[in-house]
């Protein structure tokens, strides 16, 4: 027993060692082998506590009023590439702080390399003091030297303290969830960081990355939707079409919301494709090939593929309904009879 217990702590100095002196022969291959060990990497961290909160002059009180996300453990297990890349993210910035912690400033010039593993096309580490001037960019070599201290976010959010006190925090690191509007575009995008601090010879650091939500997540509301008055007097708004979407998305449906006044109605249409609709708040009735279906709140109806329909509004409302089309609505797959 005991030199099983001398074998085991001989093989954590080793492990110990070997972190704090990698990059010191073959620095790329080191690099490279670090920044992939998925093994050492510590589990994934939710966006959650002060530094994290999604809001200006909210309260640490009010921030832990919000529903915790799931633990760790749990998010360790999720699946989606949202999940991998966030996973990924973590794994890079923690083995970054290991060789900062044991090359210091020697590091920086590699951290700039292009095609390096911290600066590719989607992907770059970035490096604060810990006062908040940017000393690594390299997506932005001209911002080095600045400081970011003040640094807001397309809403007024302060990111910069936030870096610094998730930095500061007991844990050492956490996710910073802001908007961001790079140069160019028309509309900020959701924009998540995650940051951890690195200490060298008494001198600290924030090291960070960051990825966009908007890659993976599709938030739409309805107000900013445009109505188009199509013919046969139907009103809708089209909230989710993959054609109509920058993202690559794995969907093959689309989700129109649409209205009818009270007296109006639908023109006799047709559409190629099945459809469902989801009765949202009204009444009215549904002519599914001369076969009457009266509507009411929170009611779905099936409507084969190819069958004439049309919809009168028989109530003092309007009625209002999503339609959902698979594959995706398209203006060929659609016959209106006037």
């Amino acid at each position: 027993m005991d030199l099983i217990k001398i074998i085991c702590g001989m093989l954590a100095v080793a492990l110990i060692l070997g972190i704090l002196t990698c990059g010191a022969h073959n620095d790329r291959a080191a690099v490279a082998e670090e920044l992939e060990n998925k093994t050492v990497s510590e589990p994934a961290s939710g966006v959650a506590g002060k530094a994290m909160v999604a809001g200006d002059n909210t309260t640490t009180e009010q921030a832990l009023m919000k529903p915790a996300p799931p633990d760790s453990l749990i998010l360790a297990k999720g699946e989606s590439e949202m999940a991998t890349e966030r996973r990924d993210i973590e794994n890079k910035v923690r083995a970054t702080v290991r060789l900062l912690d044991s090359q210091g400033e020697k590091l920086f010039p590699k951290l700039v390399e292009p095609k390096s593993p911290w600066n590719s096309s989607d992907f770059c580490i970035f490096v604060w003091t810990i006062n908040g001037t940017q000393v690594v960019c390299p997506q932005d070599r001209g911002s080095e030297g600045k400081e970011m201290k003040g640094l807001l976010d397309a809403d007024g959010k302060p990111i910069g303290e936030l870096f610094i006190e998730a930095a500061m925090s007991e844990s050492g690191e956490g996710w910073i969830d802001y908007s961001w509007q790079e140069s160019g575009s028309p509309e900020p995008s959701r924009r998540l960081t995650f940051i951890k601090k690195a200490t060298f010879e008494g001198r600290a650091y924030i090291v960070g990355a960051s990825f966009y939500v908007d890659d993976h997540i599709i938030c739409r509301n309805l107000s900013e939707c445009s109505y188009l008055e199509e013919p046969g007097n139907i009103h809708v708004a089209e909230l989710l079409n993959p054609e109509n979407v920058d993202n690559d998305i794995d969907l093959d449906y689309s989700i129109a919301h649409s209205f009818i006044e009270p007296g109006e109605s639908i023109a006799p249409h047709l559409m190629k494709n099945p459809e469902v609709h989801y009765i949202l708040e009204g009444e009215g009735i549904l002519y599914i090939d001369g076969i009457p279906v009266e509507l009411h709140q929170d009611q779905i109806i099936y409507i084969p593929a190819g069958a004439v329909q049309t919809t009168f509004n028989t109530g003092n409302t309007t009625l209002k309904f999503l339609a959902i089309n698979q594959p995706a609505w398209s203006e060929e797959n659609t016959k209106v009879f006037e």
